[in-house]
């Protein structure tokens, strides 16, 4: 932002930028896992947006920012990375369909998705400073070689189905059930004329709308609003990621637990729901307290109760279709973009017009209203609910 000159208001647009592509190419990357197989789709997608990541750093010294403007020209590389790491989340979820039973999808999309938190706590205090001492396009240049990185490692240590690969014994080959490759086409009238699909869209729409919240401007609010400098305010900002990387695995678990024990509608509903309605109370929270160590807290248990959830919804998209669990998940993936999309932008508005506690307090009231939805959400049932 100080780089070029940009108002949080343009840097919202950045953000959103990203987003866009990002919702836009959910269902898309989701189909390409369960037709080609994650093992191709996700390297491909790897190596796409470790490009897209350098290119962030130079885009500006180019002729497309001379044609759009350097705003512009951020936000078409943004957006093209949004398209490549839109492949992710409905990749993992596919993997985790393949690789794991029923009882214990949940925790394994936990596991998975808690890698999110993994990374974002390790990043902004890296981040900061290797800015600090290299400047902040070596973030950039740094990132993508790790993204290239994982991308071989990726291809040369995963596949698609545990009896392709070569580290599985005999012992293990006799044990494990086949299922026929299936290449029917999405019923997407089915999925439609199921009401828990868009419930459960609708929901993870606002659960995005709040995650977003932080990953785009809880190291800005820190250091903007909160008064932490540069470094301490990436040391702090890595807080609310612990959360999410310990709650994650923890509400996967605690789902699956309860499904088994009470049913899938009632262990879905009662993780997905607490985990909401207790991340808003704490964001709220969070937002009006004067100390920013108190602030810092109350933020950080919150977007650990937000992702405390995320099991829950992803896991309900492979009850509801198994066969069908990467495309079904990227359309429930689309609507948490949808939210984020949305969010980058309104955020800083909310702020500037009426301060950070109403921002964030908003934020609060759409996190308790997703965790609401839970009680429309009936995984039970299956497709074609009447």
């Amino acid at each position: 932002m100080p780089a070029y000159g940009m108002t949080d208001q343009q840097m919202g647009w950045v953000f959103s930028a990203f987003v866009v592509g990002y919702a836009l190419f959910q269902i898309p990357g989701g189909w390409l896992a369960d037709r080609w197989g994650v093992r191709v789709v996700l390297t491909l997608a790897l190596l796409w947006w470790s490009i897209c990541t350098a290119f962030t750093a130079m885009v500006a010294a180019t002729s497309l920012a001379g044609l759009v403007g350097v705003v512009g020209a951020l936000m078409l590389v943004r957006f093209s990375l949004g398209v490549g790491e839109a492949v992710a989340l409905p990749a993992f979820n596919r993997a985790v369909t393949n690789w794991l039973p029923a009882d214990r999808r949940g925790l394994g999309i936990g596991i998975a998705i808690g890698g999110i938190g993994l990374g974002s706590a390790m990043t902004p205090p890296i981040a900061a400073w290797v800015m600090v001492n290299w400047g902040w396009p070596t973030v950039f240049y740094l990132a993508s070689l790790l993204g290239i990185g994982m991308a071989i490692l990726w291809w040369l240590l995963s596949r698609n189905h545990p009896h392709e690969h070569p580290w599985v014994n005999a012992g293990e080959q006799a044990l494990l059930k086949r299922e026929p490759a299936t290449t029917t086409a999405v019923p997407w009238r089915t999925f439609s004329r199921t009401p828990t699909i868009w419930w459960l869209v609708i929901s993870y729409s606002c659960l995005g709308y709040v995650a977003y919240v932080y990953l785009s401007w809880f190291y800005l609010y820190l250091v903007n609003v909160r008064g932490f400098d540069v470094l301490r305010g990436g040391f702090y900002a890595s807080a609310p990621f612990v959360a999410m990387l310990v709650f994650c695995p923890l509400g996967g678990w605690v789902t699956d637990r309860l499904a088994t024990n009470y049913g899938l509608t009632t262990g879905r509903a009662v993780a997905g729901m607490t985990g909401m309605v207790l991340a808003g109370c704490a964001i709220a929270l969070g937002g009006v307290v004067d100390s920013p160590f108190l602030a810092i807290t109350s933020l950080s248990f919150g977007a650990g109760w937000l992702y405390f959830s995320v099991g829950a919804y992803w896991a309900s998209t492979t009850d509801l279709s198994k066969s069908h669990a990467g495309t079904l998940s990227g359309l429930m993936n689309t609507g948490a973009n949808i939210g984020g999309t949305i969010s980058p932008t309104l955020t800083p508005w909310l702020a500037n017009q009426w301060g950070w506690p109403v921002s964030l307090g908003v934020a609060a009231a759409v996190a308790i209203v997703g965790g609401i939805l839970w009680l429309k959400i009936d995984p039970g049932k299956g497709l074609t609910q009447e």
